[in-house]
């Protein structure tokens, strides 16, 4: 029998708590929906206003993964829902909005994924993110030298920088914008790509060609377009271990570097409450709109 559990007035059908998700830990679903529970302080303000997209992973992350933008059949009624432009037309997303939502739609066993721009101005976009992606043998130490001197280039740019990482490989550098359409975002971000090549040739590449790419940091800058999606601060992401997208201090992406200890950068669910009792919530100042900077006239 599916158990019923009332949150925030709202009644949740919530299915297969015991189902082990990760195999290797022991990790089950019950766990993960008891993360995003206990984290909702800190996850849906990343969430809240932006359309969501959802990668499903129902049989754990070795099982069939399938990533969705449309709103999802049996979707509750009071599950609040954004029109959003597309290629092909407009469509409508979901917005996570408060508790009951994050609580249902984690109960489908989901990524949260979400653009850089908000439900009510699409692809004007408030923030810039770098795709810090380490190629084998390189690792998220070298991608911590690389998001070094990228933060050095955009303080110098005039801009506040924020750091996290994402969950999986690498890191994500995050800039906080005065709302700015995404194609500029987009042209700026490929500048700071390109620059950090030339800067850094034996550490950073731009392009995503696979070949360019071992024993370097690619500087994915495509995930300031319109159309792209970011994983979400604080979520779980579908890899062998129940790893979670961390904010992390500037400090420990130094530490880090200079250890060349590529675990002192790995957060699991189960390390996630510990952590927030004792750094908060990294990405509080990042939301703060006295924060955002304009893009610079010049090139990067």
């Amino acid at each position: 029998m599916t158990p019923i559990t009332e949150v925030e007035g709202r009644r949740l059908a919530l299915s297969n708590l015991d189902k082990v998700l990760y195999p290797a830990s022991g990790f089950t679903k019950g766990e993960v929906l008891h993360y995003y529970a206990t984290a909702a302080d800190v996850l849906l303000p990343e969430l809240r206003d932006r359309p969501v997209s959802f990668l499903r992973f129902p049989d754990g992350p070795e099982g069939q993964r399938f990533f969705t933008k449309n709103v999802l059949p049996g979707t509750p009624g009071w599950v609040r829902t954004a029109e959003v432009p597309r290629s092909e037309g407009p469509a409508r997303q979901i917005l996570v909005q408060d508790l009951p939502t994050l609580v249902w739609a984690a109960n489908l066993v989901t990524e949260f994924h979400t653009p850089q721009w908000r439900a009510d101005a699409p692809g004007l976009a408030d923030r810039l993110v770098l795709d810090l992606d380490p190629g084998p043998p390189a690792t998220v130490v070298e991608a911590c030298a690389a998001a070094l001197w990228l933060r050095e280039r955009l303080v110098a740019d005039g801009f506040e920088v924020f750091v996290k990482t994402s969950g999986s490989k690498g890191l994500h550098v995050v800039v906080p914008l005065v709302p700015v359409a995404s194609a500029r975002v987009s042209a700026y971000a490929k500048e700071l790509a390109v620059a950090a090549e030339r800067a850094l040739p034996a550490l950073v590449v731009h392009r995503m060609t696979r070949s360019l790419r071992p024993g370097k940091v690619f500087v994915d800058f495509s995930q300031n377009a319109a159309a792209k999606t970011t994983a979400t601060a604080y979520t779980v992401r579908a890899r062998a271990e129940p790893t979670v997208s961390a904010p992390v201090t500037w400090g420990e992406v130094a530490e880090c570097r200079d250890l060349g200890d590529p675990g002192r950068l790995v957060f699991r669910v189960p390390d996630m409450a510990a952590r927030l009792r004792r750094e908060g919530d990294l990405f509080a100042p990042l939301r703060d709109p006295a924060g955002a900077a304009g893009l610079p006239r010049g090139g990067a």
